[in-house]
């Protein structure tokens, strides 16, 4: 003869938004660096970088774009248009200088001009 066991109680799991979305609403808000989504999304700075690359990518579709306002040397003020990874470059080129303001993030309408 077994024992039966009472049925533990349902407990439903949390509801939250996909870490992408997440950092898409925490874009409409304002500028953001990598460090600031990672702070509002609890995920690693790193991971940060690998959804920016997505969500540039699958945002035009929503009539939406990523704007990137480039790195800049906070030495001599050289600033990284040029550079298509959104990762914060290590050097300047110029002054070889490792003190870099990173690259701020939004997300706007496509008609809207920065």
């Amino acid at each position: 003869m077994t024992k039966e066991r009472p049925k533990e109680a349902f407990v439903p799991i949390e509801m939250r938004d996909t870490v992408r979305h997440e950092i898409v609403s925490a874009l409409g808000d304002g500028p953001r660096s990598a460090r600031e989504l990672s702070t509002a999304v609890r995920i690693s700075e790193k991971e940060v970088f690998g959804h920016l690359e997505h969500i540039r990518k699958s945002l035009t579709l929503s009539g939406r774009r990523l704007i990137v306002t480039p790195a800049e040397c906070r030495k001599c003020g050289f600033v990284f248009a040029k550079r298509e990874s959104l990762k914060r470059p290590g050097k300047c080129p110029v002054c070889r200088g490792e003190s870099i303001r990173g690259p701020q993030f939004e997300v706007k309408e496509s008609g809207q001009h920065t």
